[in-house]
């Protein structure tokens, strides 16, 4: 156990948690929503600090940042717990654990130095806190984060947005790159997701303000969140943020709870895609679909094909230095891989 890092003492050893935005009061003996994080004595606990259960080397591609190294390699951890309830999760098994296993925490004690020694030895680029939310483990993150930045390594979320400005502000020094779900609308959150989407418009305004390079993903879900003006709203959204965040519209399959909706189609994605052009976003792209051409970068100038994707490989990368060598703009994004790179 670790003592948590954000949360106030109310009175009856209650605690008021500060790291989401459901903002749990706790009582004593009791756990927040995520289910990792425990009041004992009046005293706010992480219980999955160093407790990994998932840990792998993934493209930064997968998360899926496509403006964001391109090419590179992502040491990829998560422990068990979540904030959300998502009837959809593909990564319930570890995300919803604890809550389905009696309170159980599984995972493997591992300590931040060896998280950073490991991604340093199979020559990743970044950490990445993934597979589940990132803030329910925000103490490890931190730690690791905090030393993998002192050693030129770069750091991104995979996240729900459901962090707090207080959580934001203490990891951005830290934070390089998010990848944002925005999902659909309030009420889309609260029957599907048990939550709200305010706090994560909010977060992603509060991460671009703050210097970190925003990515942002919808899974689109037949009869649940691919209505025209649910998709038209989020592109609004993001073109109101900036145009410039790259917005990927992705393919749903049936899984854990929610299994009475179909596989999205390839023309839905191309619908919403084309939407995101017409609104005004520089960078739409069609995820879990390889093959199908939405995965490449374009020039929004000149249009040329800069990156060539297929799935999480990188066929071909024509950019030189973060520039369109047709026109010669700057392209949007964090660079720095060499051309010509594949997975």
């Amino acid at each position: 156990m670790k003592e948590a890092m954000l949360y106030e003492r109310l009175g009856d050893k209650k605690v008021r948690c500060f790291f989401c935005s459901h903002r749990c009061v706790i009582n004593e003996g009791k756990r927040g929503i995520c289910f990792v994080r425990e009041n004992r004595e009046g005293m706010l606990y992480s219980l999955v600090y160093g407790k990994v259960i998932s840990m792998n080397i993934d493209p930064i591609e997968k998360k899926p940042l496509f403006h964001f190294h391109p090419g590179s390699t992502s040491f990829s951890i998560a422990t068990v717990g979540c904030n959300f309830r998502c009837k959809h999760c593909q990564n319930f098994e570890i995300s919803q654990y604890p809550k389905e296993h009696g309170g159980d925490i599984a995972g493997t004690t591992v300590t931040p130095e060896a998280v950073v020694e490991a991604a340093e030895r199979n020559g990743c680029k970044s950490i990445s806190y993934t597979y589940t939310e990132p803030t329910i483990f925000f103490e490890f993150a931190y730690d690791c984060a905090v030393l993998a930045k002192g050693k030129g390594m770069k750091n991104v979320f995979v996240s729900n947005g459901y962090t707090t400005p207080e959580a934001t502000r203490l990891i951005a020094p830290y934070l390089d790159g998010n990848n944002i779900d925005l999902k659909g609308n309030e009420k889309f959150y609260k029957e599907v997701c048990g939550a709200k989407a305010g706090p994560v418009r909010d977060t992603i305004r509060l991460m671009k303000e703050l210097g970190i390079w925003v990515e942002v993903t919808t899974l689109i879900i037949p009869g649940y969140n691919d209505a025209e003006e649910d998709l038209k709203g989020i592109a609004e959204f993001i073109k109101s943020v900036d145009p410039a965040i790259p917005w990927h519209v992705t393919q749903f399959y049936p899984t854990y709870k929610l299994t009475d909706a179909p596989r999205t189609p390839v023309k839905t994605l191309r619908w919403a895609r084309q939407m995101g052009f017409d609104t005004g976003l520089k960078y739409v792209y069609e995820g879990n679909v390889p093959g199908e051409g939405g995965e490449n970068t374009y020039c929004p100038d000149c249009k040329t094909l800069l990156i060539q994707r297929f799935g999480f490989s990188i066929n071909e990368n024509k950019m030189r230095e973060g520039r369109c060598p047709q026109c010669g703009i700057l392209i949007d994004g964090v660079w720095g891989v060499s051309n010509h790179l594949t997975w």
